[in-house]
């Protein structure tokens, strides 16, 4: 029974349109950076930027401060963001207190978002609803196209919830799993249309 509920919660349009596709060619989008001002340290190539913004195509992403190890995207480069992250992505925005991000071979690979919570939102195509999200880390796998929200994870489209510990969602397939921890359980929470008035 609670397979076939997730299983039916799972064809509501949380997750990007069918229409979606990532970018072609992304690794052919040039990376624009930008900041208010920077610190480099050449001894332990190790930069800090302030008020930044790192764009690719479609995707960006803003903070107050963010921190570099690696400072070619052509390799493994992470980067540490701080003070209202800004993640934004094809229909879609994660925002967070900090951020984990990794490029790779001139790619957003990976966006780990921790928060209290982290959020985010998603506008739905079919019905033009917004769904929201929200946990206390998020964990965003750019090559695969998954969102994993854990710890404390909820998610809306406007006409349902779901809540449990932890969510994951493929915006390829566009489908989701839910999973219970111990004895927790994954809730489904369904409101009714509003009556028309008289």
């Amino acid at each position: 029974m609670a397979a076939s509920i997730l299983r039916a919660f799972s064809l509501f349009a949380l997750a990007l349109p069918a229409s979606y596709a990532p970018a072609q060619h992304a690794e052919q989008q040039s990376i624009l950076l930008q900041a208010q001002s920077f610190d480099l340290d050449y001894k332990n190539n190790n930069m800090i930027y302030h008020k930044v913004r790192i764009a690719q195509g479609a995707m960006s992403v803003t903070a107050d401060q963010a921190q570099a190890t690696g400072l070619d995207f052509e390799t493994s480069s992470h980067w540490v963001f701080h003070g209202n992250v800004k993640i934004a992505m094809e229909g879609g925005q994660l925002s967070s207190d900090e951020a984990d991000v990794t490029f790779a071979k001139k790619l957003l690979a990976q966006a780990i978002a921790n928060g209290n919570p982290a959020t985010f939102e998603q506008r739905i195509e079919k019905t033009g609803k917004v769904a929201h999200g929200r946990a206390d880390t998020i964990d965003y796998d750019v090559t695969k196209g998954v969102v994993h929200l854990s710890k404390n994870a909820w998610v809306s489209d406007g006409d349902r919830e779901l809540q449990g510990e932890s969510l994951t969602y493929n915006v390829l397939t566009q489908t989701i799993r839910a999973e219970s921890a111990g004895s927790q359980r994954v809730h489904i929470i369904i409101t009714p249309p509003a009556k028309p008035k008289p």
